[in-house]
């Protein structure tokens, strides 16, 4: 089991409660929406506007809002591709679950399988 059930409910009511966050991308997100041919934000930052569980296997997945709000160009991306200021008020627990989740994932896929 990568994630504790308990703990990842707890966290996803927290985000839930305190969209919309903002959210900064990894360079390998940002490749992926440049690839697509989808703009991309001049400062890198994008509104996430819902949160979800996909799973042990997936984890917890937001849905970024790549445009403005009238056009429906979004993109799930896992929690643990995205960068959160740490100084906002979830930006520890969310630090704290993206090291924890990576951390299994490596112990289970070996080193770079979290990323696949």
């Amino acid at each position: 089991m990568i994630d504790n059930p308990h703990q990842v409910e707890r966290l996803l009511d927290k985000l839930r409660a305190s969209l919309p966050l903002i959210a900064a991308v990894t360079p390998a997100v940002a490749a992926l929406i440049k690839q697509r041919g989808l703009a991309i934000h001049p400062a890198g930052k994008y509104q996430v506007i819902s949160f979800d569980y996909a799973g042990d296997e997936g984890g917890i997945v937001c849905k970024l809002q790549l445009g403005p709000v009238d056009t429906p160009q979004v993109l799930i991306v896992s929690l643990t591709h995205l960068l959160f200021d740490r100084r906002g008020p979830l930006g520890r627990q969310i630090a704290e679950y993206q090291k924890r989740r990576v951390k299994r994932l490596r112990r289970i896929n070996g080193p770079g399988g979290w990323l696949q």
